[in-house]
């Protein structure tokens, strides 16, 4: 027979042993989700519940009417008068007549010539024309003086020759801008660039593409980069982000450490939108401390506590984030009884998202003033909502996990109320970063320091230049192109008018210009 007190001792750990197994299989579907599901996170709930399967979102109404089977099964896309044309406006045309043959064109009922009266238009199509390669040569003319020649004072002048990309090589301008849009744009590594290369007749190698690169980067690029930096800090709304690179043949460390890029970028209503990568082999809050050294004002971030070595700065939290917080602590049986605590947090994030969409387009003062009218009750009935189940949950589960980042974090959250020009997100970083992750999944690893430093500097031009609407191999064409040979080294002004932004550059390398 069993004591009180060991009776009481077995229902504590069979109650203990059960919250344990609850997480486990929580965590089990969890990473089983990650694996092998949907990436995602679009949710809409509707009446407390979360319909996985409706990707409208926000945008859909709790009223609004589920559509039947028969109307998905319908469904198709819908076209409109002229589509095509709009499509391919910018695309050069040419016009192929299909007629008869001179020796044809008879009637065959009475052998009189036929006259044409008319075309009748058929179709459209898209012709591929491949790339081709062509070597140029250059020479310099000399002139001399026949005059001062015959004087004996012999005078010889040469024509002035275009500087090189990269000196002593056979790199051109369009060829490094090629090199690093396919690498950086389109994610192509250097060995499939080097098969392409072979394919055109043209034996480049992958170690000869890599050195180009950086030499291009560091006397090109890199100026600019530090140009736009001085810019950056100088703002007062910035975004900022990390994600893991790895990074060979570091000093002191091995080849399996993991490494950072770090993403700087100005706010979404920058009239001069900047986008800064820069390579450092931790994730210390000493990076961004150094980085930003200078910068007043508010940062957009997620909730990483390195971020808080940054002085003098207002940090605000991602709404984003958290709501991902809450969509990993949904079950996998979305309508069982578990679901509903997630789904509820799922709900005010979505709120706020919705009431964000209506007051896009307002002033900062004007948006300001909204957020307080139309947000700050959403807020403060999910912070009661919050305080209300922090204790009924979890603490290692995935909803115990959501409500503390809440709690733990609840002033940065709030932040973005304090000014019309904060962003209730940090999406625009992370939007900014996501070529950079998609690069990595093909390219892996960085093979040095310097070429980490490199890829840092040309993502930083390619993503600025989306950023003002630029097209990214035509801005790295024309920097190559026009920067070797200017004095910016003596007159760092010079390079102001190579700005993305710039008059000069905007109607050179402008998209669909």
């Amino acid at each position: 027979m069993y004591t009180k007190n060991e009776v009481l001792k077995l229902k504590n750990r069979i109650a203990q042993l059960e919250k344990e197994n609850k997480t486990l299989h929580e965590t089990v579907e969890f990473l089983t989700h990650k694996l092998f599901g949907r990436s995602s996170e679009k949710t809409s709930v509707i009446a407390g519940q979360v319909n996985l399967f409706n990707e409208a979102e926000i945008e859909s109404s709790p009223s609004a009417p589920e559509p039947n089977l028969k109307e998905v099964s319908n469904y198709r896309r819908k076209k409109f008068k002229g589509q095509r044309a709009e499509l391919l406006k910018d695309i050069p045309h040419d016009t192929v007549i299909c007629g008869l043959e001179e020796d044809e064109r008879f009637c065959e009922k009475c052998g009189t010539p036929l006259k044409s009266i008319g075309r009748e238009f058929i179709r459209t199509e898209i012709e591929f024309i491949p790339a081709k390669v062509r070597v140029i040569d250059y020479y310099r003319e000399a002139y001399e003086c026949r005059k001062c020649r015959k004087e004996g004072l012999p005078y010889i002048e040469k024509s002035p020759m275009p500087y090189p990309v990269v000196q002593h090589s056979m790199a051109s301008p369009s060829t490094v801008a090629h090199i690093m849009y396919e690498k950086y744009v389109n994610a192509l590594p250097l060995y499939r660039q080097e098969r392409e290369w072979a394919s055109l007749g043209v034996k480049l190698t992958r170690a000869t593409m890599s050195n180009w690169i950086m030499v291009a980067s560091r006397n090109w690029l890199k100026p600019l980069t530090n140009l736009m930096h001085q810019k950056l800090i100088g703002e007062k709304y910035l975004h900022a982000d990390e994600t893991p690179v790895q990074v060979l043949m570091e000093p002191g460390r091995k080849n399996t450490s993991e490494s950072y890029m770090w993403l700087y970028s100005t706010y979404a209503g920058s009239q001069k939108p900047i986008r800064l990568f820069d390579y450092r082999p931790s994730r210390s809050g000493d990076c961004p401390q150094k980085f930003l050294k200078g910068f007043k004002g508010y940062l957009h971030t997620d909730c990483y506590k390195g971020y808080n070595k940054v002085p003098g700065i207002t940090r605000c939290l991602c709404w984003t984030h958290l709501r991902r917080y809450f969509v990993e602590a949904l079950p996998k049986d979305i309508n069982s009884p578990e679901a509903t605590l997630p789904a509820r947090g799922i709900d005010f994030c979505n709120k706020l998202f919705a009431e964000e969409k209506l007051i896009k387009e307002l002033t900062p003062d004007e948006r300001k003033i909204k957020r307080l009218e139309t947000e700050k009750p959403i807020l403060d009935a999910f912070w009661s909502w919050i305080n209300s189940i922090k204790y009924i949950c979890l603490p290692k589960s995935k909803l115990g996990k959501a409500v503390d980042y809440a709690v733990n974090n609840k002033k940065g959250f709030m932040n973005y109320l304090l000014d019309g020009n904060c962003a209730i997100s940090n999406n625009l970083s992370e939007n900014s970063i996501r070529p950079f992750t998609i690069g990595r999944k093909n390219w892996l690893f960085s093979g040095s320091p310097k070429g980490a430093e490199a890829s840092a500097a040309v993502y930083s031009i390619v993503e600025t230049a989306r950023a003002n609407g630029l097209e990214p191999y035509s801005y790295l064409e024309f920097l190559f192109k026009n920067l070797p040979g200017v004095q910016f080294e003596a007159h760092p002004e010079f390079l102001e008018e190579y700005l993305p932004w710039d008059s000069w550059v905007q109607s050179s390398c402008k998209k669909n210009k």
